[in-house]
């Protein structure tokens, strides 16, 4: 696993929130379904960051959702506890996962809470340093892009709950994007690919698109549905 070696260390963290519009796109319908923010705030001993997830009034009359992901990080940026916390209609979960490192080697005790079930254990393990699904946003975001090739494959691992799962990113470029509120930004354009044990995909591919200038912020992701397509746009 190679993502590591491409780290720039360009980024330096001390208290951020970016802000995000999730819309969902399907022909010529756009609807703002959602919003999201993701924060960060240096600590006495690293960093604390918080994924934040909520539909709009609109959609809690279909599917209301309150996702929250929390990580805990050392001062090299290193995940040690990630909890997430799901609330999708009538569906409620914890997930738990507790970090720790041998020389080169992650491994995780990872304990899912679910309501009138008794908690389910797993321990995950990789050769190599291991992200989760937020600190896994700051590991991207301190790649050195200018040094990518193009559409070379760089791999890591995701502990995401009870479930391992590979992430392979594919640099694809520069390109400039337009923005929802219509403005174009200059990005770094990056695919993300989920797969499980065994080379299955875990869902369809993610594109994510970062801004070239120093902070390095996830400006667009584009993730796709069955029928259409949900867009994640960086509201500055």
């Amino acid at each position: 696993m190679v993502a590591c070696a491409l780290n720039a260390g360009a980024v330096e963290y001390t208290n951020e929130t970016l802000h995000y519009d999730v819309v969902y796109h399907w022909g010529m319908i756009w609807k703002h379904a959602a919003d999201a923010s993701l924060s960060i705030r240096k600590t006495n001993s690293g960093y604390y960051s918080q994924l934040v997830g909520k539909t709009r009034s609109w959609a809690d009359k279909v599917y209301p959702t309150r996702d929250t992901l929390k990580c805990t990080m050392n001062s090299k940026m290193q995940p040690l506890k990630y909890e997430k916390l799901t609330h999708e209609k009538n569906y409620y979960a914890r997930d738990v996962v507790n970090f720790s490192y041998n020389y080169s080697n992650t491994s995780a005790n990872c304990v899912r809470y679910r309501e009138g079930k008794e908690p389910a254990k797993v321990t995950l393990s990789a050769k190599c340093q291991a992200y989760d699904m937020v600190s896994v946003f700051y590991m991207l975001r301190d790649l050195n892009f200018d040094q990518m090739s193009v559409n070379k494959p760089i791999t890591t691992i995701i502990f995401s709950g009870k479930r391992k799962e590979q992430l392979t990113i594919r640099y694809q470029g520069k390109e400039s994007i337009k923005m929802r509120n219509g403005t174009k930004r200059d990005a770094y354009h990056i695919v993300f690919k989920f797969t499980q044990e065994g080379g299955k995909k875990s869902s369809d591919d993610i594109d994510a698109y970062m801004s070239t200038d120093s902070q390095r912020i996830p400006l667009l992701l584009v993730g796709h549905l069955p029928v259409g397509e949900v867009k994640c746009y960086y509201r500055s």
